[in-house]
């Protein structure tokens, strides 16, 4: 606490300084901070709460991140890009005696992705008349059903392809029933969609490995008719993510909610910011700040790694303006089922690769050039067997060419 006191006054003051030179640019930093006039003026605002996972504990800023299964509330892309198939819990521990519980399950086969994913929240209610009588009581509570379908095109080494992926969902409200009828007719149901754009490369790298350090992300995420008259909760966002070093992940996310029935009453633009960084290779901590209206929200967390289980837990200090404690967890298990051979067919490929540039140094570019064909059956994307094996071809037709010219200038010819 006393860490981010400090840091907040450092902001703070910095962006006092900063109205000097740059009105505008602060005028825009205390639209962030300050409290938002629009507000809760949607419904179905469970939407808005994530289950958890790497989603939650970057602070929302994953639409381009997007590597574990909570990728299903923040950019339907990633999908057909995951590593592997998975099923996962949440259970969210909200404020005060709200709870959310969810489940998701994912699966990527050749360039498709699918999933499938439960959402309910749900708190007690109780309801009093004027006099302070109790006239019910029982769960207020939002539940939520997707699908999800995505698919990745024009992959490729060097670039992972541009995926597109969309999500249905349907949602129900549900209001325990009291003496008076006060809550009759407020259950409903609403229909949404989200849809989004993923895609990964390699720039600005600093180790090696194989898989894409730079990424960016599109989303529209609740998009669908009003309910009772209510707005849903339509979100557009932006995201990057960058990794300069293997370990290290940053991510960025620029979003901007959009009021469906009253456009003029949509909420003002927020940002998040968000941090992943391997410790070994099955610990691992994450981080991030969500600056939203006047409810900046601080979380941490991390995650373990077991030989089939992932377990990842973050805490939220919300409501960091007013100084309240930390009063939020999450935890996610995640059971990780295998990832139908691509990682077993990623090693051979780099194996025959390499058998084919050790034969090439040796002189033997017909080995080499055999090597190389049969990585490019395996994985037609492999581009460097490809550039190999075009840069051998292409030095054994000049080396024919060459030695059809040297018979051609040679004496008595």
């Amino acid at each position: 606490m006393p860490v981010f006191l400090a840091a907040a006054s450092m902001l703070v003051s910095g962006a006092g300084l900063w109205a000097q030179f740059s009105p505008d640019t602060y005028q825009t930093l205390t639209q962030l901070l300050n409290p938002d006039p629009n507000t809760g003026l949607t419904t179905f605002r469970s939407l808005l709460i994530p289950m958890g996972g790497l989603d939650e504990g970057m602070g929302t800023a994953y639409t381009a991140v997007s590597k574990d299964s909570s990728y299903f509330e923040a950019n339907p892309a990633a999908s057909s890009m995951l590593d592997y198939t998975e099923l996962a819990v949440y259970h969210n521990n909200w404020i005060a005696d709200t709870k959310i519980e969810g489940a998701v399950y994912t699966i990527r086969t050749g360039g498709f992705g699918f999933g499938v994913a439960g959402k309910w929240l749900y708190l007690p209610f109780t309801a009093y008349d004027q006099f302070g009588d109790q006239q019910g009581s029982g769960y207020y509570s939002e539940a939520m059903a997707g699908f999800n379908l995505s698919y990745d095109f024009f992959p490729g080494y060097y670039f992972s392809g541009l995926a597109v992926g969309a999500t249905g969902k349907i949602a129900y409200r549900s209001m325990p029933a009291v003496a008076n009828g006060a809550t009759a007719g407020n259950s409903a149901f609403g229909a949404m969609v989200d849809t989004g754009l993923l895609t990964r490369f390699d720039f600005g790298k600093f180790d090696h490995w194989r898989g894409k350090n730079l990424s960016f992300g599109l989303a529209l995420k609740n998009l669908g008719p009003a309910v009772e008259g209510d707005p849903l909760p339509t979100t557009a966002s932006f995201g990057i993510g960058y990794s300069p070093l293997h370990p290290l992940t940053l991510s960025f996310d620029l979003s901007k909610p959009i009021n469906l029935v009253d456009p003029s009453l949509s909420e003002n633009f927020y940002v998040a910011g968000g941090f992943l960084v391997d410790i070994t290779s099955f610990f691992r901590m994450q981080g991030g700040l969500l600056l939203k209206g006047g409810n900046p929200r601080v979380t941490i967390g991390s995650t373990v790694d077991f030989e089939l289980v992932r377990i990842a837990v973050n805490y939220t200090l919300d409501l960091t303006t007013q100084m309240t404690p930390l009063n939020r967890v999450s935890i996610q298990a995640s059971f990780l089922l295998g990832d139908l051979g691509r990682a077993a067919l990623a090693k051979r490929v780099d194996t025959l690769y390499l058998n084919g540039l050790d034969a090439y140094a040796k002189g033997d570019n017909a080995k080499a050039e055999e090597y190389w064909k049969q990585a490019l059956v395996l994985d037609p994307t492999f581009d460097p067997a490809k550039e190999s094996l075009h840069a051998a071809q292409s030095a054994e037709q000049l080396k024919k060419t060459m030695d059809e010219l040297g018979k051609l200038n040679a004496p008595g010819t």
